[in-house]
């Protein structure tokens, strides 16, 4: 029996969007598994699985959707990754006001150029930036024409709360850290669910449990 087909998986904190395709193979028994767009391991939320040959060679067509993110910012301490799992390189104990914080996230609206991070699987010279960062190299990055909608959710120092729909390429991470850089107080991302991948919604996902309850299911009938 041939299983093709696309699977929204809301995928949990604590592993990489490379476990999850290892464990749907595990789970299918099915080799040709991809995905339409990573989620980095403290992240949470929607991705588009991409199961067998007709489908793996659609991703082009969804990784280059419209995505939507909630995301929580951590006033006070810059992260060298510009979210939780970097080291601190620097902090402050400046306090913005929310009248700051309004106009900081107004800034994040529209198009706009947004530099990449270094901490980040973009290539410049076929090398990936990360591994860069990882030898302590950092490299001029060409900014990247993006389109952002982000609305203040809300904002009890250190965390701040807010929503992105945004264009293929956009760093979170990197909305993190300007606004920091612009509140002149720093910022890291501490969390971050997608919610919705172009007309894919999280709520119609599925855990990885789930999936595989399902499966067993499949193949019992």
């Amino acid at each position: 029996m041939s299983h093709e087909g696309i699977l929204l998986v809301n995928k949990p904190a604590g592993i990489t969007s490379h476990d999850v395709v290892a464990r749907l193979r595990r789970i299918t028994g099915v080799k040709k598994i991809g995905h339409a767009g990573t989620l980095d391991p403290f992240a949470t939320g929607l991705m588009i699985l991409l199961v067998g040959k007709n489908y793996t060679r659609k991703s082009a067509h969804f990784t280059g959707q419209d995505k939507a993110y909630h995301a929580r910012l951590y006033l006070g301490i810059a992260t060298d990754s510009y979210d939780i799992d970097g080291k601190k390189t620097a902090e402050s104990d400046y306090i913005p006001s929310e009248e700051e914080v309004f106009a900081s996230i107004e800034e994040q609206n529209g198009e706009r150029l947004q530099t990449p991070p270094m901490f980040s699987a973009k290539k410049i010279k076929g090398k990936k930036l990360y591994q860069l960062a990882r030898q302590g190299v950092e490299v001029a990055r060409p900014p990247v024409q993006v389109h952002l909608e982000t609305t203040l959710l809300s904002y009890t120092y250190p965390h701040v709360e807010i929503a992105v729909s945004c264009s293929k390429g956009t760093y979170i991470r990197s909305i993190a850290h300007e606004m920091g850089e612009k509140l002149t107080c720093h910022a890291h991302l501490d969390q971050l669910v997608r919610t919705r991948c172009g007309d894919f919604l999280l709520e119609n996902s599925h855990t990885l449990e789930e999936l595989e309850s399902c499966w067993q299911e499949v193949l019992r009938t």
